[in-house]
C-alpha cells in the first residue's frame, strides 16, 4: 500500500526539507522528537508547508538511513524508511514507533514533540522532571517509592499515624497493619525507605499520607488539592490545601457534603437514599485522582461542582496502555505503585484495582449517565460525573433485582442497562463497544437480563435485538415509553407488510426491510413466517424473488 501525504503536520507528522541534505544530525534529532512523544512519521524531501521537493542526490539511496537512526540513538530506535513518488518526485517517508521509555541521541540530547499556542507542532528539550514524569507513565519508575531529599522521620506527623490506623478500621482495610508498631507499619507501607547506613528517611508516599503541611509545602511543591463550588457562575466555594491524603479525603468529604443533598425512597421494606452524587463513587473518584495524579507535574487536582455535574480532574494523563477504548477492561496500572498499594491496604481504594467499575456503578444505578472521561488528554485526567435526577423507578428495580439475587448486579448489566435505556434498542455487536469486551461476552450479559426479567429478546438470528422489558418502566407515563421503545408488534409487522402488497401488488425483502425497519435476518424471518401461515406466496427466487398475497391473506 503506497502511503499518502499528509496534508499538513501535526503531533505525529513532521516534514523536512531535503533541498540542501538534511544533516545527519538534525534528522536524528527529529526522530527522537516524535519517538519520545506519540511515535509517527517524518516525510523526509518535503517543505514546511507540504510542498514535495524530493530527496537530495546523497539521499536517494535509502538503504542505510534506518541503520544511520539506529547507531545515532541511545537505545537503538528501529525505524522503517520507505521511499514514496509524489509525481515526479521521490520523498521518503520514515515511519517511528513511540518509544517506551526515552530516546536520546549519542550525544546526549533529549528532545520531545508538542504543540505551540497556534497548534503548530515544535521540538524543544526534555527537562529532567519531564524526562521522570514519562518514566513513571510507563510503569519505569515509581517515585512514590523514592525517598525525598532533605525529609527526616519529624516530618511525618504523629496525629495523622493515627488517622491512618482508624481509617483502617473505618474502611475495612487490613487489620494487621493495627497490629504493627510505628516502624513495622512503616515498613510494610512502604512509608519510609532504609539507608546505607542504617537510618531510615520518609519516602514520597510517607510525606503524602504522614507528611506535616510545612513539611508537604516544603518537600513535595506538586501536591494541592482544591473544592471548588461554582453555582451560574457564581463562586460559592473556593479553597486551595495541601494536607496530607487522608486528612485531604475527611476534609473534602465534609465539604462535599453540604452541597450533596439525599433524600429516601421506600423499595419493599427498606428505604434507599437517593443523593445527588453517590458518596462511594465520590470518594473513589476523589481518591484515585489523588493517587494517580503525577507528582512531577504542577498544578492541583480540582474538585468541582457546578450546575452540570461534578468534574474531578489531575494533572498527569493516563498510563501507557489505558486509553479510554479500554478503561474498563485494562489490567491497573499505578502510576505511584507504592501509594497506591498503601490506600488499598487502609482500605480507602478500591482493593481489586478496579475502582473505575465503583464509579460507573455509583452513577449507572441511579438511572444516571455514564461517568464521562472523554475531556481526559496526555496532560491530564478529567472525569465528569452527571448530576441529573435520579431514575427512581429504574433504581427500584435495580434495587429489587440486587435482592432477589442477594448480590449487587455485575457492572457489565448495568452499563447493558443504561445503554437500553438511551438507545431503546441494541444488538450485541453495539453492547460489545459500551461495555468494552467481546460480542460472545455482551451475548451472556444481554442473554442474563432476558432471564432475570430486565430485557426483552427480538429475533432468534444474526439479527437478535434486545429492548428494556416491559417491568422496568414503572413509573407514570411508563407504559407509554414502552411502547414506544418496543416499536411494532410482530402482528403490526404483519399487517404493514400485507397492507403494503394489498396496494402494490407485491413486496421484496428489503423493501420489508425498510418498512419495518427491520434488520435483514429479522424480516427473512417475518417473510418466512407469514409464508408458513399463507398469509403470503413467494414467487421467483434469488434476487428476483417477490412475495404476493397467498390464500389466507
Amino acid at each position: 500500500m503506497i502511503p499518502i501525504l499528509p496534508q499538513h503536520e501535526s503531533l505525529t507528522v513532521e516534514f523536512k526539507s531535503d533541498r540542501k541534505r538534511l544533516s545527519d544530525n538534525d534528522l536524528v534529532e527529529a526522530v527522537i522528537c516524535l519517538a519520545n512523544a506519540d511515535g509517527g512519521e517524518l516525510w523526509l524531501g518535503v517543505e514546511d508547508d507540504g510542498t514535495p521537493t524530493g530527496l537530495h542526490a546523497e539521499h536517494m539511496q535509502l538503504a542505510g538511513l534506518a541503520g544511520l537512526v539506529a547507531a545515532r540513538t541511545s537505545p537503538s530506535l528501529a525505524v522503517t524508511v520507505t521511499p514514496v513518488t509524489l509525481g515526479a518526485v521521490h520523498v521518503a517517508r520514515i515511519a517511528i514507533p513511540k518509544a517506551h521509555g526515552e530516546v536520546a541521541t549519542t550525544g546526549g540530547m533529549y528532545l520531545r514533540r508538542r504543540l505551540k499556542a497556534d497548534g503548530q507542532p515544535e521540538c524543544v528539550a526534555m527537562l529532567p522532571h519531564e524526562r521522570a514524569s514519562r518514566a513513571t507513565t510507563f510503569g519505569l519508575v515509581d517515585a512514590s517509592a523514592q525517598a525525598v531529599t532533605g525529609a527526616k522521620l519529624s516530618d511525618l506527623d504523629p496525629l495523622e499515624r493515627e488517622r491512618l490506623r482508624q481509617s483502617v478500621q473505618q474502611y475495612g482495610g487490613d487489620r494487621v497493619l493495627l497490629e504493627l508498631d510505628d516502624e513495622a507499619l512503616d515498613g510494610a507501607l512502604g512509608l519510609t525507605a532504609r539507608q546505607s547506613d542504617g537510618t531510615r528517611v520518609p519516602t514520597l508516599t510517607g510525606l503524602l499520607l504522614l507528611g506535616k503541611e510545612l513539611a508537604l509545602r516544603e518537600l513535595v511543591g506538586t501536591h494541592e488539592f482544591a473544592f471548588q463550588v461554582l453555582a451560574r457562575e457564581a463562586v460559592g466555594f473556593n479553597e486551595f490545601r495541601r494536607f496530607p491524603l487522608l486528612k485531604a479525603l475527611d476534609w473534602l468529604e465534609t465539604n462535599f457534603r453540604p452541597y450533596n443533598p439525599e433524600r429516601e425512597i421506600q423499595v419493599g421494606l427498606f428505604r434507599v437514599p437517593v443523593p445527588k452524587v453517590d458518596l462511594g463513587a465520590f470518594r473513589e473518584a476523589v481518591a484515585n485522582a489523588l493517587v494517580h495524579r503525577d507528582y512531577h507535574r504542577m498544578g492541583a487536582v480540582h474538585v468541582r461542582m457546578d450546575d452540570e455535574g461534578l468534574t474531578i480532574s489531575n494533572p498527569g494523563g493516563l498510563m501507557d496502555g489505558v486509553t479510554l477504548a479500554n478503561l474498563l477492561t485494562t489490567e491497573p496500572r499505578p502510576r505511584n505503585r507504592t501509594l497506591a498499594d498503601a490506600m488499598k491496604r487502609i482500605g480507602v481504594v478500591e482493593r481489586s484495582g478496579r475502582g473505575v467499575d465503583k464509579i460507573y456503578r455509583g452513577m449507572l444505578r441511579f438511572g444516571r449517565p455514564e461517568p464521562d472521561y472523554r475531556r481526559t488528554d496526555a496532560t491530564s485526567v478529567i472525569l465528569r460525573l452527571a448530576t441529573t435526577d435520579a431514575d427512581e423507578a429504574f433504581l427500584k428495580r435495580v434495587v429489587e433485582e440486587e435482592g432477589r439475587r442477594g448480590s449487587a448486579l455485575p457492572i457489565d448489566s448495568l452499563i447493558a442497562l443504561a445503554a437500553l435505556r438511551g438507545l431503546k434498542r441494541l444488538t450485541t455487536e453495539e453492547l460489545a463497544i459500551h461495555i468494552q469486551r467481546e460480542p460472545a461476552q455482551a451475548k451472556r450479559t444481554l442473554e442474563a437480563l432476558v432471564e432475570a426479567g430486565l430485557a426483552q429478546a427480538h429475533g432468534t438470528t444474526r439479527g437478535r435485538t434486545y429492548t428494556l422489558a416491559a417491568g422496568v418502566y414503572q413509573a407514570e407515563g411508563g407504559k407509554a415509553a414502552y411502547t414506544r421503545q418496543m416499536g411494532f408488534s410482530n402482528l403490526q409487522h404483519e399487517q404493514l407488510v400485507l397492507n403494503y402488497v394489498r396496494q402494490h401488488g407485491a413486496i421484496r425483502r428489503a423493501e420489508v426491510i425498510e418498512l419495518c425497519r427491520l434488520s435483514e435476518g429479522q424480516a427473512k424471518d417475518l417473510l418466512k413466517r407469514m409464508k408458513t401461515n399463507e398469509l403470503l406466496l413467494l414467487e421467483g427466487a434469488g434476487r428476483s424473488a417477490a412475495y404476493r398475497l397467498g390464500p389466507k391473506g
